[in-house]
């Protein structure tokens, strides 16, 4: 855990810092890659996946370690081979993942808050789940666990593998070259996010684009077939919480309801987007047809807000970087909490932007936790010892981001929403 969040707090400047960058390119040019409010809700979205993370919030149903210890045949040692082998085996594992997870309705849950953003730029890379509780794609690492390929090294390599899929998720840089061929590419990652019926479940590779064109999976971009982004069932909502969770809402609805024994059962495991027919026929859901009538979600806000809003998510993130700095100094139980007040803190910020009365109720649990922290141990984590009256200015956020939230609640309630 300590180990991990002391990654995280170098690689996260690094992307804030390239999305940045992005930023300034796309006003050079003059293209449109950015939405205020599409952003915020990327970033918490990873966010909230990395305290997910961080927390060690999962259940792995079999690790890799116990694999590598009872089933290798070969006893690999720590060498330039075993990290080639590594990185390999992961981005195998990881296609056969992510073609699992578009492809099998249950598991698109797991990957859907990825696919939801309606834009295409570096802050939606970091749109990550956290409905993934169980590890359950263990059996794709039998390959590389079979050959001995050492777990302190595919410890080292999997954040390494992860963290450069962040590049290719923008649309400021075109094809490139002889590269097409061998990696994932911006040109090819775009084809994979679209929703257009040529690119739909096509370039599920990670790092190497081969796999796609092993498995029969690959599509290029065309010049005549410009990408729409999102999803189909359009989630409607900047909530990244919420849109993690929406469609196994809906499956388990639609096996609640449905007449038919078998289909209460296959509606789990069927094909993405498969409905029993009769609840099809008396509950239908809308999505989008033809992708170039997509209207993208949209929600007003004055200027204030904005600024507000971007105050929140920058704060939020601060006050993250800073649970990592002392998650080894402080009690579990405390850390849980502070998982809490941020998580509750993001879903109420976020349903502001809706103009959800869910936000009301989440900064009311934001302010009772960090209420109840500052009572157990009468400072903030000693903010102190890094921010003078650190604990006096956690106090003051506390009570100006509850009624701010009440002020913009009520000031500027929901003038249109396009969906």
């Amino acid at each position: 855990m300590k180990t991990y969040a002391e990654v995280l707090m170098i690689a996260i400047p690094m992307f804030i810092g390239l999305l940045f960058i992005e930023y300034l390119v796309s006003r050079y040019r003059k293209m449109e890659v950015i939405n205020s409010f599409d952003t915020i809700s990327s970033l918490s979205s990873g966010i909230t996946n990395t305290i997910k993370d961080v927390l060690g919030l999962a259940v792995i149903i079999l690790s890799y370690d116990w694999m590598v210890n009872h089933v290798a045949i070969f006893d690999i040692k720590s060498s330039v081979l075993a990290y080639v082998l590594a990185f390999i085996g992961i981005d195998f594992a990881g296609y056969w993942t992510h073609r699992f997870e578009h492809e099998i309705n249950l598991l698109w849950n797991r990957h859907i808050i990825h696919h939801s953003s309606e834009e295409f730029n570096l802050a939606c890379a970091l749109r990550q789940n956290v409905s993934a509780i169980f590890g359950i794609f263990f059996f794709l690492f039998l390959p590389m666990a079979i050959i001995g390929v050492p777990a302190e090294v595919v410890a080292v390599v999997a954040p390494i593998h992860l963290f450069a899929q962040f590049w290719y998720h923008t649309r400021l840089i075109n094809k490139m070259g002889f590269l097409e061929y061998i990696i994932v590419t911006p040109s090819h990652h775009r084809v994979h996010h679209a929703i257009n019926d040529k690119y739909l479940d096509k370039n599920y590779g990670q790092i190497f684009i081969i796999w796609d064109k092993m498995f029969g999976t690959f599509q290029e971009e065309l010049d005549e077939e410009k990408a729409v982004f999102g999803v189909k069932r359009q989630v409607n909502t900047w909530n990244p919480l919420l849109i993690n969770f929406q469609h196994l809402l809906l499956l388990i609805k639609d096996a609640f309801y449905t007449k038919r024994l078998g289909d209460k059962l296959r509606v789990f495991y069927m094909p993405t987007g498969w409905r029993p027919k009769d609840r099809e026929e008396n509950d239908p859901v809308e999505y989008i047809k033809d992708p170039k009538t997509q209207v993208k979600y949209f929600t007003t806000a004055s200027t204030a807000m904005h600024i507000w809003l971007w105050i929140q998510l920058i704060t939020t993130l601060l006050l993250m970087l800073f649970m990592f700095s002392r998650i080894d100094q402080v009690d579990f139980e405390y850390i849980l909490l502070y998982g809490l007040f941020l998580t509750a803190g993001i879903f109420a910020y976020t349903s502001l932007m809706d103009r959800s009365n869910w936000s009301y109720l989440a900064e009311s649990i934001k302010l009772i936790v960090g209420g109840v922290i500052l009572w157990q141990l009468g400072t903030w984590f000693d903010l102190e010892l890094l921010i003078p009256f650190g604990t006096a200015i956690i106090i003051s956020y506390l009570i100006f981001s509850f009624f701010f939230n009440i002020y913009f609640m009520k000031k500027e309630p929901l003038l249109h929403s396009i969906n």
